[in-house]
């Protein structure tokens, strides 16, 4: 018997956020030294399309508090090329990102 691949219909997705997250104490305590000029950004994952995800974000479905609050657009420019992928690729992919973004100075959510 054949192992079945696991199925890549899982995204990673960035969301910018209003520079007014700062004002959180806990956003910028998970940020010391990020560069306040760059945009402030929020990673997360799904099975959904990152479309539906935000939308349901916004509609306080499911939502993370500073995607609801703060979340302007998605920012494809910064995720689109990795997806879609399987589940274990996307859990990984979405701290990788993070980290990364981090690393260019982004204050950085990542759920």
């Amino acid at each position: 018997m054949k192992a079945r691949r696991p199925a890549s219909r899982y995204h990673v997705y960035v969301v910018e956020l209003d520079d007014r997250v700062w004002n959180q104490r806990r956003f910028r305590e998970a940020n010391p030294g990020c560069d306040v000029g760059k945009p402030f950004l929020y990673v997360g994952m799904t099975g959904l399309d990152p479309d539906l995800r935000f939308d349901r974000h916004k509609a306080g479905i499911q939502a993370n508090r500073y995607v609801h609050d703060f979340g302007l657009r998605l920012v494809p420019a910064l995720y689109a090329v990795y997806n879609p992928m399987p589940y274990e690729a996307a859990r990984e992919m979405e701290v990788e990102l993070a980290i990364g973004l981090r690393e260019a100075g982004h204050g950085v959510w990542q759920a």
